[in-house]
């Protein structure tokens, strides 16, 4: 079993920037694929990023995001982050933390066995 946990949501200005974490339990984080989804109101939730369980040395975006967001992970403090520069309006929503331990690296939702409770982020003047 594993439980995530999200930081780091907030408001925060167009073209403003924000970091978000996500804490996980588990000794096998390193080997779970993991990815981040959000969800705006009255909208369904959508893929944002993922990264590769292991070394983490492959990532992969919504082209909603590529080039403002980066995601990352650190397997020595059991955590994942997402880097959001140029923050827009539309990313306003509530940001999930997923993990896989069955795909090493999917951006398919349905492969995702581990959710957070999210966290939410505001891009608001």
């Amino acid at each position: 079993q594993v439980q995530l946990v999200e930081s780091g949501g907030g408001l925060v200005q167009p073209g403003g920037s924000l970091r978000i974490s996500c804490a996980a339990s588990g000794r096998t984080f390193r080997s779970y694929g993991m990815g981040w989804f959000r969800q705006a109101p009255g909208k369904e939730r959508e893929f944002v990023a993922a990264i590769s369980g292991i070394r983490g040395d492959n990532s992969y975006y919504a082209d909603s995001v590529k080039g403002r967001f980066t995601i990352s992970r650190d397997n020595a403090k059991n955590s994942m982050y997402l880097q959001m520069n140029s923050l827009k309006p539309e990313d306003t929503a509530v940001y999930y933390c997923a993990a896989s331990s069955r795909y090493i690296n999917t951006v398919r939702e349905r492969d995702y066995d581990y959710w957070g409770q999210g966290t939410k982020v505001t891009v608001s003047s």
